[in-house]
């Protein structure tokens, strides 16, 4: 492997993290100027803008003839964004979970990934689909703008943004004019290094797409939720990582196939494996999310080792290595129910714990 591919990749990855933190802070400031809410900043823009990279990647990748690298991106993403990142900032501190996540966001974000399945069963996303998933983006912004006047949801989430320093008009439009400028150059980049490597190593597309791309444009989603844990936001943490995860499913996967000449193309082992990993991290939320709407160390652990189990798998299908069977047959008749028990006694006690500490029926 050419060492300036690899160069190219790593300043790749630099300048999309970098685009995405000045889009971020320019429509952040825009958005409070126009006299939104910190907790509408919070769910819509910020949760986009950390988005930003998998968006300029995946658009970049379709229009540049590297499908696999699009929908790779977007499913490896999300399947980071909930082991990875979730893992990392519950062994920092236990995270806090609101309200609004469990009824509402998680359950959205278990259904539209089930939806997205469905829409995969052709092979493809097609351009209507992606202008169905844009639609469902645009229809769950409205609500959450109409939650926020109504009072529903959280609050408090995003007291940071609030206390930003106030910037003219035109210093914000300049950072996130140039925030754009930086995204685009980033993604060009770092698709073209990534096809280059993909090459060089005899690696499929796809499982770039789903590892090294995915982990990479899932950094401003790692250092918003550690940082948000380190300042004391634990409720923030979680709900950046289901909100990027839902922006990734309707905008970023709808653009990229409402753009696209004849859509998304959807391969048969992302169809039959990485999408239903998708779909199992999303559902694992749910028991998790319900034990005390928190997110222990423990939990954080299990996310982080079931991350490491399905980067090992995709390492050792990649290249046909004989422990692959041994590997599946322990994952499948071994840790998988392990942990579902685990998870059922779990849930089954805090359940218990809280119908005994409620009130009296009068």
């Amino acid at each position: 492997m050419n060492f300036m591919v690899a160069l190219w990749m790593l300043i790749g990855f630099a300048v999309l993290v970098g685009g995405a933190e000045l889009l971020v802070r320019g429509a952040s400031r825009i958005a409070l100027a126009t006299g939104l809410s910190p907790l509408v900043v919070g769910l819509t823009v910020v949760a986009f803008g950390t988005s930003a990279p998998e968006l300029a990647t995946s658009i970049g990748a379709a229009l540049q003839g590297a499908p696999d690298i699009a929908i790779g991106n977007v499913v490896g993403s999300n399947i980071a964004n909930v082991l990875l990142v979730l893992g990392i900032a519950a062994l920092v501190m236990p995270l806090v979970v609101a309200r609004q996540l469990i009824w509402l966001d998680v359950p959205l974000l278990v259904v539209i990934s089930g939806a997205v399945w469905l829409m995969a069963l052709d092979h493809e996303i097609s351009r209507v689909e992606g202008g169905a998933l844009i639609l469902v983006g645009i229809a769950y912004t409205v609500l959450l703008i109409w939650m926020s006047r109504r009072g529903i949801g959280m609050g408090g989430v995003e007291d940071d943004l609030a206390e930003m320093p106030r910037r003219p008009l035109w210093f914000n439009l300049l950072l996130l004019v140039v925030g754009l400028v930086l995204l685009v150059l980033g993604a060009r980049l770092l698709v073209s290094s990534a096809v280059s490597i993909a090459q060089a190593l005899g690696v499929s597309q796809l499982i770039i797409g789903l590892t090294v791309i995915a982990i990479g444009t899932s950094l401003p989603e790692i250092a918003t939720s550690v940082l948000a844990v380190a300042r004391g936001q634990r409720d923030l943490a979680a709900g950046n990582v289901i909100g990027s995860c839902i922006f990734n499913l309707l905008l970023v996967l709808g653009a990229t196939a409402a753009v696209s000449p004849d859509g998304v193309p959807v391969s048969r082992a992302a169809l039959n494996f990485d999408i239903p990993v998708m779909i199992a991290t999303a559902v694992a939320c749910l028991p998790i999310f319900f034990t005390g709407h928190y997110i222990a160390r423990w939990e954080g652990g299990l996310f982080l080792g079931y991350y490491a189990a399905y980067l090992t798998y995709l390492v050792l299908q990649n290249t046909h290595h004989d422990a692959l069977e041994t590997f599946s047959t322990a994952m499948t008749w071994f840790v998988i129910p392990l942990t579902v028990v685990t998870l059922l006694v779990v849930m089954s006690h805090a359940l218990r714990n809280s119908h005994n500490n409620a009130p009296p029926t009068p």
